[in-house]
């Protein structure tokens, strides 16, 4: 009996599969013959142009590092289980050569093993799914993406890890409600920022105190007897080039490592960041942040720059130094960095909700959560799909508790 009701689970998921992906496909050969004329479609994401998606980013009313087109192109080329994604497309009724609007997404089967017809925001490296509308067509971007959500057979739009209290959720809210929709929070948590046009100093002393940062001095004292303490910003392609090997050492070095999930230890994921990180740095959106003891890395970071916005991707520390705090020391160096330079007015930490190295030190924080947007009136199935990802949420949360009551014993 349970296997045919799993076996029934996955047949309707590969049909509604099925389904999207033969919209897709046609839209696609649409798009390959060079028309133009569709106002919005879903198409594979390598089916479309980079210098448009480039563009968008350009003109994004928000900025997503983690949607830039280098870095999800990159993913989905190589990453284990991220790649063939389609992205809904929204291109401008006046213009049509002008993407206005772009959602890379996934079937929500795909998304969550939920068999039901709704689609949901592809999900990169990166803890952020915010789609990029244009600043200057907002409304009509939105408007044609949740369209093309509804030509592609989806009854509901999933918008995981996206910030809640920016434009671009304004912006789909209004259309959504407009249209006698409720957009609905599935989960949402804050998370740790930096408001770089602070002082740094400053900023520091405020969220440490001053007993804190005297410790943290010492510390770096102390680890300069291992050699000449400095911190280095890697800029351009070659740069990158040679200082994203340190960072995947140095994150294999440590626990990652051990549980078996730096990114090194995958061949798929380490060529996709190793291409992402070149590519965005030739676009001036992709930096790593390096400490070092004489010539030693201890710590390394990648940054990725979007807009006047960082985001602090990853982090890798050698856990020999562990005592020095090395991880916690590049962070009071990136910030510095971040603060001192004018194009930059906020960072995201991308970090969990509770992280204990960040949170203490970026005061900051961005709502962040799922939403689900409707895309029919008083359809049963949205509410089947509410229900299924409320109770697959809760499993989550009780399994995670389980975790952490199991470690707190040992």
């Amino acid at each position: 009996m349970g296997d045919d009701t799993k076996g029934q689970k996955r047949d309707v998921a590969e049909m509604t599969d099925l389904a999207m992906v033969r919209r897709a496909s046609i839209a696609d050969a649409t798009a390959a013959r060079g028309r133009s004329d569709m106002a919005g479609s879903l198409v594979p994401l390598d089916a479309l142009d980079p210098p448009q998606w480039q563009a968008l980013s350009e003109r994004a009313l928000e900025p997503n590092g983690y949607y830039l087109a280098d870095w999800m192109l990159a993913l989905n080329a190589t990453a284990p289980g991220r790649m063939g994604a389609s992205a809904l497309a929204a291109w401008d009724d006046a213009s049509p050569h002008r993407l206005i609007g772009l959602m890379p997404a996934v079937s929500l089967w795909r998304a969550f093993k939920v068999p039901l017809p709704a689609l949901a925001s592809a999900h990169p490296y990166g803890t952020l799914c915010t789609p990029h509308l244009d600043r200057e067509h907002a409304g009509q971007a939105a408007e044609t993406l949740l369209h093309a959500a509804r030509r592609a057979g989806a009854h509901a739009l999933i918008l995981r890890e996206t910030s809640l209290e920016g434009e671009t959720m304004r912006a789909l809210n209004e259309v959504a409600r407009r249209d006698g929709l409720q957009p609905r929070v599935l989960q949402s948590h804050r998370r740790a920022a930096l408001d770089a046009t602070a002082d740094a100093d400053a900023l520091l002393r405020d969220a440490l105190g001053g007993k804190k940062l005297k410790e943290l001095r010492r510390q770096r004292h102390r680890m300069a007897a291992h050699g000449a303490v400095s911190f280095t910003v890697a800029r351009t392609a070659r740069e990158v080039a040679s200082a994203i090997e340190s960072f995947l050492e140095l994150e294999a070095s440590g626990w990652k490592g051990q549980r078996g999930t730096a990114l090194m230890q995958t061949a798929g994921d380490a060529a996709f960041i190793r291409r992402a990180t070149v590519a965005l740095a030739g676009q001036g959106q992709c930096e790593i942040v390096t400490l070092r003891t004489g010539e030693r890395p201890v710590a390394a970071g990648i940054v990725l720059r979007h807009d006047t916005r960082a985001f602090f991707f990853k982090l890798g520390v050698d856990e020999r130094f562990a005592k020095f705090s090395p991880g916690v020391q590049l962070t009071l160096e990136l910030t510095r960095h971040l603060c001192a330079d004018p194009r930059i007015t906020s960072a995201d930490s991308t970090a969990g909700p509770d992280h204990p190295m960040i949170n203490p030190i970026w005061r900051g924080r961005l709502a962040i959560g799922d939403v689900l947007i409707p895309l029919r009136r008083n359809d049963p199935l949205v509410a089947a799909i509410h229900a299924a990802l409320v109770a697959r949420q809760r499993l989550r949360d009780l399994a995670g508790r389980g975790v952490r009551l199991l470690r707190g014993k040992r």
